[in-house]
């Protein structure tokens, strides 16, 4: 069930038992010309993916949820609501677990962690279509069960908070995206969706290492630039980086 705020503002819930990929549903309905605050939600995926077309292992169990929206912003702006993403997504669990996960952090670019363990993930995707610019958010959250053949550490609420279920996650999650979200569209408010992220940042003035097209690079992870870009303060001085898969420590 969606919050009570979110249904509030026009925010509407659809639950499948199972589909390939509920970012591949929120775009079908987009093609029929749904006109977006769409939640679709389903109970297990049999093709879910996350960024650079990986896959996502998809038990039951797990939230597996994809957020229509329709012209929410310009397109050079649409990078910006993945933080708005993460910081609702942080604002669920914390919810959830009544505040008692003090490891809870965000990893830029797009997950949440607990004790640097990734509890989920978040994917966006732009379309332009007839005119309008949509975007759809896909979002993963590890409630019942997390992989085991990752490449780096995982976990999952239930290990943390036996009370989380996919149904409070959800309820949380539809509430704190619609705050996020409308904080963020009033003037100056990537300012402050970047200084609530910055204060939830994993890895903030750590050495990490970031996995690039063109090989890794490392340095101090020194914070996010006024359009979200990561800087990166390296032996040859700043780098400031667009995307790519971050580690923590000096090595990936």
């Amino acid at each position: 069930m969606l919050g009570e705020a979110a249904r509030a503002a026009g925010y509407r819930l659809i639950v499948r038992d199972e589909v390939a990929s509920t970012m591949e549903e929120a775009r079908r309905a987009l093609h029929q010309g749904d006109p977006g605050r769409l939640w679709i939600v389903a109970r297990s995926q049999n093709a879910g993916r996350g960024r650079h077309g990986r896959q996502w292992g998809s038990p039951p169990g797990n939230l597996y949820a994809s957020l229509l929206l329709v012209a929410p912003c310009e397109p050079a702006l649409a990078p910006q609501l993945g933080f708005v993403a993460g910081l609702a997504l942080h604002d669920a669990a914390t919810r959830v677990s009544g505040g008692a996960l003090p490891g809870l952090k965000l990893k830029w670019p797009n997950d949440l962690l607990i004790d640097r363990a990734k509890t989920a993930g978040l994917l966006l995707e732009g379309e332009s279509r007839g005119g309008a610019f949509s975007v759809i958010i896909g979002l993963g959250v590890n409630i019942a069960s997390c992989p085991a053949d990752t490449p780096y550490p995982a976990t999952f609420l239930q290990q943390r908070q036996a009370q989380a279920s996919i149904e409070a996650v959800l309820t949380a999650l539809s509430d704190a995206w619609l705050a996020r979200f409308d904080a963020w569209s009033r003037p100056g408010g990537f300012g402050t969706t970047r200084t609530a992220w910055l204060e939830r940042a994993a890895f903030l003035g750590e050495d990490i290492t970031i996995r690039l097209s063109e090989g890794p690079l490392t340095g101090r992870f020194a914070g996010l630039d006024t359009s979200g870009r990561l800087e990166l303060d390296t032996a040859v001085g700043r780098r400031v980086i667009d995307a790519g898969d971050l580690y923590f420590g000096s090595s990936a």
